[in-house]
């Protein structure tokens, strides 16, 4: 493709793009397939080229239809996964560009730029200049990259000498049973083990870590001979958007010499507004943090910044100065490549950039503002129904709820005939196409997540769904 073709096929596929968006409403949130039906469209390799339209046809036709919508206004299911019509135009820019990142050198930009967006970011959020961020993927390998760390403070370098494996004590990771599912999956991956995880009690009322049940923990395995290593604190939790006492849990861990690790997936979009920094009080002495602007902010995937205090230690343990990869600027320069595990990355400030520039601050926290009373709005309405309840309570914009039917004689159903009830109608909801929410577990029972974000969902949505859920849930 020559770059006139590209400056026309570009085009095509921005007008593809924006009428894709404007005509969400008019789709089925959830994809209406099943599995192997878009696979079973795409025949042999292609053998001869094709026309930018033709293929345009053919993504509208094989391809669109298995994608959820999840930019549709009427998307409720999990976390928001918003893409800015802004941060596309940057990613579209990072791809143009084709930066090579593997050093300051290979992209002197592509460093530079990231070190100024994070720094912006710190600063929108309220972190003080100790910190310093950059850019990963996903929040789970930001976690992983804090173990890794921590795992190395605890053991003073072991990776220069005999490795974790020639550690005499082992080591222990401390979390809750709200903690992403990326939390155990980045402590097996760093060599602990299940038997060396420990899941924290919480406070039952709002599922948050509770304190001394940590601090007890901690000093019953260094009792049995086994050296506290990490605690994973949640800010906004997968399942119910549990806040964990950040302050509390900091007290602990400075006076054991444990690290602390922050996960705020989503919920560091929120710290944009300063109105519910109090959520992470006591961050300040936390060690890293990780959050995605790819979440509620709206950033295009794959955008989670990451954030040290000590990135000396971080770079000691990451570093990798191969001497292909030498240059005169070495010593003077940030080498990303020093700061996680892989050696390439792609331009994803220019993401960022975009978005704020383009959108601006202000009209992201009126945006999450928005969400924030939508959410409370339909809090008050399950409250205020018969036989709803909230099974958790509000912190931000996630809504957990939980239908009771009534029975002729008055009794109580059984927890399993309440799960079956509950996943029934959410199940025709989201079968339905009309909208979309997801389930979980609390406490062994099965409740639906109404987690409002979407950068299109207005109130008028909200309240669709509402209504909806009524309906359904009064089904026999």
């Amino acid at each position: 493709m020559t770059p006139e073709e590209f400056r026309v096929a570009g085009h095509a596929l921005i007008d593809w793009i924006v009428d894709h968006r404007l005509a969400s409403e008019d789709r089925p949130v959830r994809a209406q397939v099943a599995p192997g039906d878009i696979r079973s469209r795409f025949g042999p390799p292609p053998t001869t080229t094709s026309s930018v339209d033709d293929l345009l046809s053919a993504l509208e036709r094989d391809v669109a239809p298995g994608v959820m919508d999840v930019q549709h206004p009427m998307h409720f299911g999990w976390f928001p996964s918003n893409a800015s019509l802004s941060s596309v135009l940057g990613d579209l820019a990072s791809s143009g560009l084709g930066g090579l990142g593997i050093s300051w050198e290979s992209c002197p930009s592509l460093t530079e730029v990231e070190e100024v967006v994070c720094d912006w970011m710190r600063q929108l959020t309220g972190l003080s200049d100790a910190w310093s961020g950059t850019i990963t993927d996903t929040a789970s390998t930001g976690t992983l990259t804090a173990v890794l760390v921590a795992r190395e403070r605890s053991t003073e370098l072991s990776q220069n000498q005999g490795g974790f494996q020639a550690e005499p004590k082992p080591l222990v990771v401390y979390t809750t049973a709200q903690a992403h599912s990326s939390v155990a999956k980045a402590a097996l991956l760093a060599g602990f083990g299940w038997e060396n995880i420990r899941t924290v009690d919480v406070t039952e009322a709002t599922q948050a870590m509770d304190p001394r049940s940590l601090q007890e923990a901690i000093a019953a395995d260094r009792a049995a001979g086994k050296r506290p290593c990490v605690v994973i604190a949640n800010v906004g939790s997968t399942g119910v958007t549990a806040i964990d006492p950040i302050a509390e849990i900091a007290e602990i861990t400075t006076s054991e010499r444990v690290w602390l690790h922050v996960d705020a997936a989503m919920a560091g979009s929120g710290m944009l507004l300063p109105e519910l920094r109090h959520l992470w009080h006591g961050v300040e002495q936390a060690d890293s943090i990780s959050w995605n602007p790819h979440k509620w902010m709206g950033t295009i995937l794959d955008c989670s910044l990451l954030y040290l205090r000590d990135t000396a230690h971080l770079t000691a343990v990451m570093s990798t100065n191969p001497t292909y990869l030498q240059s005169a600027a070495d010593g003077e320069v940030t080498q990303y490549r020093d700061w996680g595990i892989p050696l390439g990355r792609r331009f994803r400030a220019l993401k960022l950039w975009f978005q704020l520039e383009l959108d601006g601050v202000e009209a992201i926290q009126t945006r999450l503002r928005r969400d924030l009373a939508n959410a409370q709005w339909l809090a008050d309405q399950v409250e205020a129904a018969a036989d709803w309840e909230l099974v958790s309570p509000l912190t931000l914009q996630t809504v957990c709820v939980r239908h009771h039917p009534p029975t002729a004689d008055g009794s109580v159903r059984s927890p399993a005939e309440l799960d079956a009830h509950n996943q029934a109608w959410v199940h025709r909801i989201n079968e339905s196409g009309r909208a979309f929410m997801s389930t979980a577990t609390l406490n062994d029972q099965w409740m639906v997540r109404v987690s409002i974000g979407v950068t299109a969902t207005e109130r008028r949505h909200v309240e669709a769904l509402w209504k909806m859920m009524q309906d359904e849930a009064a089904v026999a």
